[in-house]
């Protein structure tokens, strides 16, 4: 087993190759705007250190968000793209449960939320009953209309510290933003263990930012 796992639904464009029993490198660099450069010069870096190459791979791991529309597509594509290219199976997970498991991996256990931000004053959300455990639908909100019922539980993620007025109990020393080697090694588990993966397909969760201006004006030609 050899896995390439990449992700860009958060600041942090992320990639890391694991070979089923450990991570062999990894590529961590947080840059909003950058998505598109950054991912596959980290791609290239991260199958150099390992000395490997994309022959060499036996499936390919992606994010598949929630997150903002231009960013998120760029894993994506790139992970559709290679799995078309090297005829290896493409194995997409929600984002959130990427940073959910890094957590777990740096101690984190019980019920929990996950939070990143999303812009537009809100924040892309889902609870956990346990690091593997997702109990809601990933989801978009606002962050004062999750005061409420998510009273008491601990927060992590960029989108909670940002709004740490929000939420109860904030960790800010927990992951913020996505691991590929934390969604790899999730991956791995779920392959040995029979678990689903979720279909290729962007977690949006509402409309871009760029539409097309209503009541524009038609030009023919004469």
């Amino acid at each position: 087993m050899l896995l390439l796992a990449l992700d860009t639904a958060t600041p942090a464009v992320t990639v890391a190759l694991h070979d089923g029993e450990s991570v062999l490198a990894e590529s961590h660099q947080v840059d909003a705007r950058r998505h598109g450069e950054l991912l596959l010069p980290a791609v290239d870096r991260v199958l150099a250190e390992a000395g490997r190459t994309l022959k060499d791979l036996t499936g390919i791991v992606t994010g598949v968000g929630p997150g903002p529309y231009t960013g998120l597509r760029v894993g994506i594509v790139t992970a559709a793209t290679f799995g078309a290219a090297l005829s290896i199976p493409v194995h997409s997970l929600c984002s959130l449960d990427g940073i959910a498991y890094a957590a777990g991996q740096a101690g984190l256990t019980g019920e929990f939320v996950v939070a990143t931000d999303a812009r537009r004053k809100e924040v892309y959300w889902a609870r956990y009953a346990d690091p593997r455990t997702r109990i809601t639908e990933p989801a978009v909100d606002r962050p004062g209309d999750l005061t409420e019922p998510l009273a008491g539980l601990t927060a992590v993620g960029a989108g909670a510290v940002l709004y740490a007025d929000a939420f109860s109990d904030v960790r800010a020393d927990l992951p913020q933003h996505q691991s590929a080697a934390a969604l790899a090694a999730l991956a791995v588990e779920k392959l040995r263990g029979g678990g689903e993966f979720l279909p290729g397909r962007p977690l949006y969760l509402r409309r871009p930012d760029a539409q097309v201006p209503a009541n524009y004006k038609v030009v023919t030609p004469k």
